[in-house]
């Protein structure tokens, strides 16, 4: 009882409804519901410091796909996540184009007489600030990291599995699998060895080709390329595919096969200068003790030196090292760097010319090269072979894959048609039989470009495929008048069961007679019905379907039957296409599933409706009222013949009292005379009731002709009328 005496409720105005804004106007604390047994705190649960907002255990955890609102911890399959992974996969292949370019940082001056070794500082500014910008991207993804969940192991029992929400719990596992390969690969390795490392250790200027800078470059090249492939597999992963189209598929496998061609291009460029400098370093300690040759005259900061210039006067160095030369070295497949100046010219010349040179040896494996017994150098030789074999079985496989898939349904086609053609030769198909089937085969073609549409919607949720039946087939079946009167959901059901139809110009799609298996909806096109009324002399009704029309309209009549018969229903017309015609078509068993399950196509305004619209109904209204014309016909003229026969009959009553008048007041006519005026009148009558008889039997012949059936007409008294 005490619980309740120290429960307390109050009103407030709006104002103090929010605790915080009333808190901050009023120092006094707001009196509020009292519990009088205190909250215990558990030892094994944790407890939030925010007191607005109480946490209890370390760890959240979602269903993948689900997040809490406001929570800065990102959905491993968000489209921000996708599109992350596609600008950063984006980025490291920049990345991967810009390092080769410190390959490019040595060169070679020529002059006259001499040559010397230096280092291009304005490629080396441009592609240090190059090297940067990609580093951040790295750094950004790491990042990107420690603020994007994964899903729990041991929930992926089922389904896709929980996400683990908990910022601490993704950065300890983070930093146990993915963070060093991602740290190693984010760090500006290059840059420090550039700037800082190389010009505090280097003890002569000649050393341009310090393996220090080769090393680092291509130990951080291995992570970086790592990472492309479970990027990728994140990509497809959470889109399907890397990219969207097949061009862009055949291009991205392209551009991999270009990068390692772009790769060995520098590679065999600063090997070439490497082994050129290895000459020169040769010829001048053999040739020290005689003109007291020094390493740094090989440098170009010596240029101005008096003692180099007496040097040059007397070097046999530069002279020994000409690849043409090649008794004194031998620089094997590097010879034709240093022959063709490629080590001298400028960076555009030489770095397309080095591209070439890779892809070249890339894509024929290597067979062209001639290389001496220098063991680097066969390495280097083995290695492009198997590096070409490998990415062109592969990445060239894949690049072809794709582009084959844009023609896969062209030839697929081809196929088709060729087996087609050979089949009709086998079966001895006549010539016009095999113009229509190569007809066909041609509209379709180009109407569905080979693609199965009930395959494709077969393999949707059920209710995408009513959404996009409704999208495809509403407006159509609602131009049709009969369907017009319906509601939304009987339609859906209607739409649902729409199937696609071709028919090419010619092309009887029912004839007379025939059972009625579906009712088509045109969509383009137009089609002949016509009807002889079951093949009746001199009966012939004939009418144009086009777009909105529909035919086929027995078998709605036979599905709306209460009890009906399995035998489909026969059709009344034929039905010929004039043109190529594109249809949906509703089957017999949709059509009566429908009718058996919506009651509502029972009502009689949908049943007069029907009978205005249809074909069959008009035309057989139409021979009623031929027929009822004519009975009225009839009727006429045996109304006027009996007038005329009456006319005669009191014609010949007043002669014979006339007759009879004459007799009585003379005696005297011959009766001779008498009877010759009598036997006229008799004739006479016999004359008009002839005319009579012969009138009435040509009337009974125009109009006793055989009736057009009247449409079957069901019986809906067992269900209620919902007009």
């Amino acid at each position: 009882m005490d619980f309740i005496k120290q429960k307390q409720v109050r009103f407030h105005s709006e104002e103090k409804r929010n605790v915080d804004i009333y808190l901050e106007k009023n120092e006094a604390p707001l009196p509020m519901y009292k519990n009088p047994i205190p909250f215990q705190k558990s030892e094994g649960l944790g407890v939030n410091r925010d007191k607005n907002h109480p946490r209890f255990g370390r760890s959240k955890v979602f269903p993948e796909g689900q997040r809490p609102e406001k929570s800065r911890i990102l959905d491993p399959g968000s489209d921000v996540v996708l599109k992350w992974n596609r600008i950063f996969l984006f980025s490291c292949l920049m990345a991967l184009f810009v390092d080769p370019l410190f390959f490019y940082l040595p060169s070679v001056l020529n002059q006259e007489r001499s040559s010397c070794m230096r280092t291009n500082v304005d490629l080396r500014i441009i592609v240090t600030c190059f090297r940067t910008v990609a580093d951040v991207f790295y750094l950004l993804h790491v990042v990107m990291k420690f603020r994007t969940a994964y899903v729990s192991p041991r929930s992926r029992v089922f389904g896709k599995g929980e996400l683990v929400m908990d910022q601490r719990e993704i950065a300890v596992r983070y930093l146990k699998t993915e963070f060093l390969i991602d740290f190693i690969a984010a760090l500006p390795l290059p840059q420090i060895v550039i700037w800082f490392i190389l010009p505090a250790i280097r003890s002569s200027h000649a050393d341009h080709t310090n393996n220090a800078l080769v090393l680092i470059v291509f130990l951080q090249y291995i992570p970086r390329l790592y990472l492309i492939f479970p990027l990728s597999s994140q990509i497809i992963k959470a889109a399907g595919v890397v990219t969207q189209t097949a061009w862009a598929g055949a291009a991205y496998n392209l551009l991999l096969y270009m990068l390692a061609s772009h790769v060995l291009g520098a590679s065999w460029y600063l090997v070439s200068i490497e082994r050129h400098a290895t000459c020169w370093k040769s010829a001048c300690g053999d040739e020290f003790n005689r003109t007291k040759c020094s390493l740094s005259y090989l440098d170009c900061g010596t240029l101005t030196h008096s003692d180099r210039a007496e040097w040059v006067n007397k070097t046999l160095v530069f002279t020994n090292c000409n690849p043409d030369n090649g008794t004194y070295f031998n620089y094997g497949i590097f010879g034709t760097a240093v022959a063709n100046n490629v080590v001298s010219s400028g960076f555009v010349e030489k770095y397309f010319y080095c591209l070439w040179w890779g892809l070249q040896n890339l894509s024929s494996y290597g067979q062209g090269l001639t290389t001496s017994t220098f063991i680097g150098e066969t390495l280097f030789a083995i290695l492009i072979a198997m590096l070409g074999l490998v990415l062109f079985a592969h990445l060239i496989g894949n690049m072809q894959t794709y582009l084959q898939s844009m023609t896969v349904r062209l030839e697929e086609w081809r196929v088709k048609r060729r087996d087609t053609e050979e089949w009709m030769r086998h079966r001895q198909l006549p010539e016009g039989i095999q113009c229509r089937i190569r007809r066909f085969t041609q509209y379709k073609w180009f109407t569905t470009r080979g693609v199965d549409e009930e395959t494709i919607l077969r393999g949707l949720p059920t209710d995408l495929r009513r959404d996009i039946q409704r999208h495809l087939c509403l407006d159509l079946v609602r131009r049709v008048p009969f369907f017009s009167k319906m509601d939304d959901q009987l339609l859906d059901a209607i739409c649902e069961r729409l199937v696609s139809s071709l028919n090419t110009q010619g092309t009887y799609i029912v004839r007379e007679g025939d059972p009625v298996a579906e009712m088509l909806f045109i969509i383009r096109g137009t089609l002949e019905s016509s009807t002889t009324n079951g093949g009746r002399t001199g009966f012939f009704n004939s009418t144009t379907l086009r777009p909105a029309d529909f035919c086929g309209e027995e078998l709605l009549a036979w599905a709306l039957l209460p009890r009906s018969t399995l035998n489909l229903p026969s059709s009344t017309r034929t039905v010929r296409a004039l043109t190529e015609v594109e249809a949906f078509a509703l089957r017999a068993e949709d059509l009566k599933f429908v009718a058996n399950q919506f009651r509502r196509l029972h009502s009689k305004k949908l049943q007069h409706t029907f009978r205005y619209y249809s074909h069959h109904w008009r035309t057989w209204a139409a021979c009623f009222v031929q027929a009822a014309w004519r009975r009225f016909k009839k009727r006429k003229l045996a109304k006027s013949l009996s007038l005329q026969e009456s006319f005669s009959e009191e014609q010949l009553w007043e002669e014979k009292e006339e007759l009879e008048g004459e007799n009585l007041s003379s005696s005297s006519t011959s009766t001779l005379h008498v009877k010759q005026n009598l036997g006229f009148t008799i004739l006479a009558s016999r004359f008009a009731a002839n005319t009579r008889r012969g009138a009435q039997q040509k009337a009974k012949d125009v109009v006793d002709l055989p009736k057009f059936q009247k449409p079957e007409e069901p019986d809906f008294s067992v269900y209620h009328d919902e007009d």
